[in-house]
């Protein structure tokens, strides 16, 4: 299986892992982009990072850390934008799931967003629900800090 059940993401965030959640596409006028919620230990706490990148990729390219920033105009936001900080774990998962619509039943760990990406691509990049059926997460216009 490939969710996390609650108790082993916050023992992976415990031990220094992070923990991520694949949202899905996004769109703007100009391009397609697919999104992903980070949770990662830092410096004690935990951050709570939004990465919005454009949809390059295909069944031989699914490295999203690789894709380029949806907006290429936006270099600051380049690596994930910070959209909180934790204290704790259980409060780090709980602020993903507010801030980005993420579940709890989706997450995964640190670099198998590239696993949930490849099933999106190979489901044909279904616009509206996961390739499980699920609906996507609805963007937020702007997190707040």
């Amino acid at each position: 299986m490939r969710h996390l059940a609650e108790a082993f993401a916050l023992g992976a965030l415990r031990r220094g892992r992070s923990v991520e959640q694949f949202l899905g596409p996004i769109h703007t006028a100009e391009r397609l982009g697919v999104r992903y919620v980070e949770v990662r230990p830092k410096d004690g706490r935990y951050e709570i990072c939004l990465h919005t990148v454009e949809d390059v990729g295909h069944e031989a390219f699914r490295d999203l850390v690789e894709f380029p920033p949806l907006d290429p105009d936006d270099e600051e936001n380049e690596f994930g934008r910070l959209i909180a900080v934790a204290g704790d774990p259980l409060t780090a998962l709980s602020a993903a799931e507010d801030r980005t619509g993420a579940v709890r039943h989706c997450r995964v760990n640190a670099t198998m967003t590239q696993d949930e990406y490849n099933d999106f691509v190979q489901a044909g990049r279904p616009p509206h629900s996961s390739p499980d059926g699920h609906p996507w997460p609805a963007p937020m216009e702007r997190p707040e800090r």
